[in-house]
């Protein structure tokens, strides 16, 4: 739940993907594939260093436009919903003509520090800033089409700082209806503690809505669910029979309810469990509610094949909410694990976009594999890998599906398979960071191969600009603190100093202003 000119664009393409094909030929891996624009109907520019961004920013001040910063993979489901929902939509192209749109691909040279410029770590986010550089808002990009659409248009319409609107809102200040529907729709999500810190979120989400005006209800309620979604272990709201009664009313609400539908399908079962913290007959009644919306949601043809597919998945994680988490063999009322196999499979035979069976299928996989179906989840997967531009995303779920039913030996072979053919440099060190997990996880005697994984993942970080930025960084901090945990009683020593030993000269060259040398320095601790 888990959301894009001196030079012409043309050039930019080619210079940059020139730049990736040279650095993949350096480091010995797959060449990354030639940059592809998140739509075609929109004048993106290609971003991957700060002078990119600048010139981007220059446009924008010299025509009177805001800039839009998009920041994705090719690879990412919610990045390639995005790419089949909304940015191929000609409302949005239309729209795409009043501000500067601005793609950075994750694995762009550079892109990684573009990153940590914009505090920008999952994918995928969406920034829109005002000509001077300020951020008015983050898009939320687990909302429907029209309604990324309507934020977006609230954002263009001279919105102020989306800071300022929160400070005036916190301090009782007038906030107009525009800018209460902008706090409400922002990307918490993917804040990366610009507003507020992550333990702080569920407090001052409650605080927003109960300080929301009596007259938007729709704000408010937004607000209130997004507390509620955070609000687990003690923190935020705490239930009482009044709040459970308002949001049995929301559910009942057909309307009402489809308004709410990103926060409802997307955190059903966390809701339910903040609402109603004991397994009793609070619980059973809330989860019925629950489910009825979520039916609703899941019937409703105005929506996406994405949200009705997570509004089943939804359903799944409430009928399992009170069974363990790694429940492989989970009890489910059969119809229900009927309707996954069926959409399942109609998803299959319907979807003819290739972003959108990147989106759908990967949830469909992971639907059945919820709903116990693994067999199931296995064969739809293994039938997309030749279907798919992101094969080893797949490949990784086929190893997580293994490792899951105690299939070590199937897991890590998936999970090989799965970094060997992951392209770009970003996502190549995120691939060999859960491929040496699950080594150091599954096969910790197999000392020479994880030796041999971590060292070739230092070589390939040596030949990328920016590897010790934002998520590559942390691809690799987890990468030593795996090593760390494999040599804790120091039986592994020898190969830990060869291995740091290896990183000494790539740490050496690093820059010490930016934080890139105290990153590498601190990797593979003594």
């Amino acid at each position: 739940m888990l959301h894009r000119p001196v030079l012409s664009a043309s050039l930019t393409v080619l210079r940059t993907s020139a730049l990736c094909a040279a650095l993949a030929l350096a480091w010995g891996g797959p060449a990354h594939a030639a940059y592809s624009p998140p739509s075609t109907n929109v004048a993106w520019l290609a971003a991957s260093a700060d002078a990119d961004i600048d010139k981007a920013f220059a446009q924008g001040r010299a025509e009177k436009k805001p800039v839009l910063v998009y920041w994705g993979a090719k690879w990412c489901p919610p990045c390639n919903q995005l790419k089949a929902t909304l940015f191929n939509r000609q409302d949005f192209a239309e729209r795409s003509k009043s501000f500067v749109a601005v793609h950075i691909d994750g694995d762009l040279p550079g892109a990684q520090k573009l990153g940590a410029r914009f505090k920008v770590r999952g994918y995928p986010t969406m920034i829109l800033f005002n000509a001077d550089g300020q951020e008015i808002t983050r898009l939320p990009g687990e909302v429907d089409a029209p309604q990324v659409m309507n934020v977006l248009q609230m954002g263009l319409a001279g919105g102020r700082p989306i800071k300022t609107v929160l400070a005036e809102a916190r301090a009782g200040k007038p906030v107009t209806a525009n800018e209460w529907r902008m706090l409400a729709f922002y990307s918490w999500d993917t804040d990366e503690a610009q507003l507020v810190t992550p333990p702080e979120r569920p407090g001052l989400l409650a605080q927003l809505s109960s300080a929301c005006p009596p007259a938007d209800t729709e704000s408010a309620t937004r607000l209130l669910l997004k507390s509620l979604a955070e609000s687990d272990e003690g923190k935020g709201l705490k239930p009482d029979a009044a709040l459970r009664d308002r949001v049995r009313k929301l559910l009942a609400d057909g309307a009402a309810s489809r308004v709410q539908m990103d926060v409802i399908v997307n955190a059903a079962p966390d809701l339910v469990k903040a609402l109603t913290p004991q397994a009793d007959a609070d619980r059973t009644a809330m989860a019925a509610a629950m489910d009825a919306a979520l039916q609703r949601l899941q019937a409703d043809a105005g929506l996406s094949r994405s949200d009705r597919l997570s509004a089943l998945i939804a359903r799944v994680g409430l009928a399992r909410l009170d069974q363990p988490k790694d429940t492989v063999a989970p009890k489910l009322p059969a119809a229900l694990v009927k309707q996954v196999a069926d959409e399942a499979a109609k998803l299959d035979r319907e979807i003819t976009d290739g972003y959108e069976r990147q989106a759908v299928i990967t949830s469909a996989a992971y639907a059945l594999g919820q709903a116990g179906l693994w067999k199931e989840s296995d064969a739809l997967l293994k039938a997309n890998l030749a279907k798919s531009h992101s094969p080893y995303y797949l490949m990784s779920q086929l190893g997580s599906n293994a490792r899951k039913q105690g299939r070590k030996a199937e897991a890590l072979n998936w999970y090989e398979q799965a970094f060997t053919k992951s392209e770009g440099p970003a996502t190549r060190l995120q691939w060999g960071s859960s491929y040496l997990t699950a080594l150091i996880e599954l096969a910790p005697q197999d000392a020479a191969r994880i030796e041999k994984l971590a060292a070739q993942l230092i070589t390939e970080a040596a030949g990328q600009d920016g590897a010790f930025h934002e998520r590559s960084a942390r691809s690799l901090q987890r990468v030593g603190a795996k090593l760390g945990a494999w040599n804790d009683k120091g039986q592994h020593k020898a190969a830990l100093d060869r291995l740091r030993a290896q990183l000494a000269p790539v740490c050496g060259k690093l820059p010490a202003a930016d934080g890139q040398k105290a990153t590498c320095d601190g990797l593979i601790k003594a």
